[in-house]
């Protein structure tokens, strides 16, 4: 039986399928990234993709389990696992700001592709990878925008910040609001 298998493996077309297309999301996701300076780029995000469609397929197909021995789901979860582990790693955390979220994002989501992929949902991962292109590409200035706006007003609380807690010159303090009488509306009727 296990002559077989491997026979079934080594000359599979649908698994030489499966793998080429993974390559190629995966290098579509990995090429933006290059493209925009990013980590995990091209060859990354390419080796993602097939492995967790080999990983996957190889979960489908190579365990002849049946029944309630067979569960593919176990795979699918370390996967996840796994490229959490890749993830985390891409994430830097500077002064008051992370870095690399989205690229650990994006990882996460070849993993997603190739593992799409590897269990023949080829429409789902095709789609999913250019919808992932289009947010990358075309939020991404928005994106910048908005993140430019946030540090501006930032920039102008902790300027009234410390207007409000700067030292009193002293003649503010001479003829400050202490010196002044108190308002009563009964002396303005």
């Amino acid at each position: 039986m296990l002559p077989d298998l491997v026979a079934y493996l080594q000359f599979s077309g649908e698994a030489i399928v499966r793998i080429m297309l993974a390559a190629v999301l995966g290098a579509m996701l990995g090429l933006e990234r290059e493209l925009n300076g990013h980590e995990a780029g091209l060859r990354t995000n390419i080796i993602i993709t097939v492995s967790s469609c080999l990983f996957t397929y190889l979960g489908l197909e190579a365990f002849p389990l049946v029944g309630a021995a067979r569960d593919p789901a176990r795979v699918a979860a370390q996967i996840v696992s796994g490229v959490g582990f890749l993830g985390a790693g891409a994430l830097l955390q500077t002064r008051n700001k992370i870095r690399g979220m989205t690229t650990a994002a994006a990882i996460w989501l070849a993993a997603a592709i190739g593992m799409g992929v590897g269990a023949g949902a080829y429409f789902a991962a095709a789609f999913t990878t250019l919808v992932a292109l289009g947010v990358l590409s075309l939020l991404h200035p928005v994106s910048k925008r908005l993140e430019a706006r946030a540090h501006r007003l930032k920039a102008q609380e902790e300027a009234l910040q410390k207007i409000k807690n700067a030292p009193k010159k002293e003649s503010e303090t001479e003829a400050g609001s202490d010196d002044l009488p108190e308002w009563r509306e009964e002396d303005y009727d």
